[in-house]
């Protein structure tokens, strides 16, 4: 996790993201959402190669999560295969940059 300088909060997980990280990444999208609220979260998906659907759908209920807590949540750089999966999912396209 990072801090962009316009105040972002930037959470990059990096490789196959499985069900063994599953508690981590939800724990640290709650916390951020819920102590840190930044303006923004991004959730920079860059160097994933997959997300399992436990965090697929971690990620997705961190945007509904940050709508209740004035927090504008992004999903920024997934691979097309992730980009899909965010949409079937009801992920907003505006919501997903750089797909």
């Amino acid at each position: 996790m990072s801090t962009s300088p316009d105040g972002s909060v930037v959470i990059q997980p990096h490789g196959a993201v499985g069900p063994d990280t599953a508690v981590e990444l939800r724990q640290l999208l709650v916390h951020t959402v819920r102590r840190i609220r930044p303006l923004r979260l991004i959730v920079d998906l860059a160097d994933v190669a997959e997300l399992d659907p436990i965090n697929l759908g971690s990620v997705v209920a961190a945007l509904d999560l940050g709508d209740d807590h004035q927090v504008a949540v992004f999903v920024d750089n997934p691979n097309g295969r992730l980009a899909e999966q965010l949409s079937a999912a009801g992920v907003p396209r505006q919501r997903v940059r750089g797909s």
